[in-house]
C-alpha cells in the first residue's frame, strides 16, 4: 500500500538487473537506484564518500557498486566503503509493492529546504 511516507518512483522492471538509474530531487541531492542480479533494489545518494563520484555510473557486483572515479567499493546495503577505504553514503529505504519501487519520503527529501 502506498502511503504519504513512501514515494512511488516507477515499475521495478524499468530498472535492469545490475543497472542503475538516477532520481533528481528538487532542492536536494540526486539519488541513485540500483538493481542487483537477484532483483533486489537499493537506493543511495549518488555521491561516493571519497571524491563525490557518481555511483550510478559505477559497476554493480552482487550488493556493492564500484565508484567509476577511483574504484572504491560501496555496500548497497549499508552505504559503507569496503576494504581499506573508509566513508559512508546515506542510504534510502526501498520496498517493492505490486511491482513498483517505493522509496522512503523522509530520507529521500532529507536536506531539501521547505
Amino acid at each position: 500500500m502506498v502511503t504519504a511516507d513512501w514515494l512511488d518512483i516507477g515499475p521495478v522492471d524499468q530498472l535492469p538487473a545490475l543497472g542503475a538509474r538516477t532520481l533528481p530531487v528538487q532542492g536536494g541531492e540526486e539519488i541513485a537506484i540500483f538493481r542487483t542480479a537477484n532483483g533486489s533494489v537499493y537506493a543511495l545518494l549518488n555521491k561516493c564518500p571519497h571524491k563525490q563520484g557518481p555511483l550510478s555510473q559505477g559497476i554493480v557486483h552482487d550488493t556493492t557498486v564500484t565508484c567509476p572515479l577511483h574504484n572504491w567499493r560501496i555496500s548497497l546495503v549499508t552505504g559503507e566503503a569496503l576494504g581499506d577505504d573508509s566513508g559512508c553514503v546515506p542510504t534510502i529505504p526501498v520496498k517493492i509493492d505490486g511491482g513498483r519501487i517505493l522509496i522512503a519520503r523522509k530520507e529521500a527529501l532529507q536536506g531539501v529546504d521547505g
